[in-house]
């Protein structure tokens, strides 16, 4: 990738703004394009910066992290939500998952897990740190799946398209949105998108 990663940071705290500014500006590969104090200034500048990557505060006044992430997913789909938090409840982290975040890492992480993340969710990736996991994991579990639907679940976590996981499994297109239509009933969710996060959230497939 020749271009930078343009980044956007929104954090309510500008002790934290600073530093992940300055975090960010040691990478040759990221450009700092912006910082939001609150939610709704993280929309307005991700529609008018157009960034890369919105590095996302859960708790910020105004609109909270998960309504700033579902309002940029849905504005500027070019731009991954990557939630960088404290410390967030299994749902708080589970809804902005479901809202369209591309991963989540708690601020404890290292500079390298940090940059790293930005680098992989801008190239597509799903990013979901040890801890965040872990706080994930406390949710209760869901209806157990076949072997067949985990394959199937386990490929739309990997982004691959219904004629994709049709191809690596060996079975028809048809077959595959049949059981997809399953998995979503199985899980409660309204759309692959929120299937995944749900995924996700359960720790039911490995990433």
């Amino acid at each position: 990738m020749t271009d930078k990663i343009k980044v956007l940071i929104a954090d309510d705290h500008s002790v934290v703004r600073m530093g992940l500014a300055s975090l960010l500006g040691t990478a040759g590969s990221i450009e700092l394009v912006g910082e939001a104090a609150d939610g709704a200034d993280a929309v307005r500048k991700a529609k008018a910066l157009h960034p890369d990557v919105v590095v996302m505060d859960l708790v910020m006044p105004i609109k909270n992290g998960i309504e700033a992430t579902r309002e940029i997913v849905a504005a500027a789909p070019e731009a991954k939500v990557l939630i960088l938090t404290t410390f967030g409840s299994s749902d708080d982290i589970a809804r902005a998952l479901e809202a369209g975040a591309s991963g989540a890492i708690m601020k404890s992480a290292t500079n390298r897990e940090l940059l790293s993340a930005v680098q992989s969710v801008v190239m597509g990736q799903r990013v979901i740190s040890d801890e965040v996991a872990g706080v994930l994991s406390n949710s209760p579990q869901l209806p157990d799946l076949s072997n067949r639907q985990r394959e199937i679940l386990e490929a739309m976590v990997q982004g691959k398209i219904n004629k994709e996981i049709a191809s690596q499994l060996n079975i028809s297109l048809e077959s595959v949105k049949s059981h997809i239509k399953v998995l979503l009933a199985k899980l409660g969710a309204g759309s692959r998108t929120e299937a995944v996060a749900i995924a996700l959230r359960k720790q039911l497939v490995k990433t």
